[in-house]
């Protein structure tokens, strides 16, 4: 398993549309991919689940992947959240 911690930086943090970014992104993978919010988690590949997470702007969330493409997942997520989930700045 790997895991990482990462800054929700868009502005409008977790909503609609980042989620379904989030969520078509990690179903390419085959890792069990697993997201936290404080207490709450969610499976990272069901929109409601993470939007349920309530992660709004600067929300830390921690992302958990297992499986045979794991390394690959955690870093192709990072980079969708480090990229604002494509909003402007």
């Amino acid at each position: 398993m790997v895991t990482g911690a990462f800054t929700i930086i868009n502005s409008t943090g977790f909503h609609a549309r980042p989620a379904g970014l989030f969520v078509e992104t990690a179903s390419r993978f085959r890792s069990v991919i697993k997201v936290v919010n404080g207490k709450q988690s969610a499976d990272g590949k069901s929109v409601l689940g993470l939007m349920l997470l309530g992660a709004k702007p600067g929300a830390q969330i921690i992302i958990e992947a297992q499986g045979e493409d794991e390394a690959e997942a955690l870093k192709t997520l990072a980079e969708l959240i480090a990229r604002r989930f494509g909003e402007e700045a």
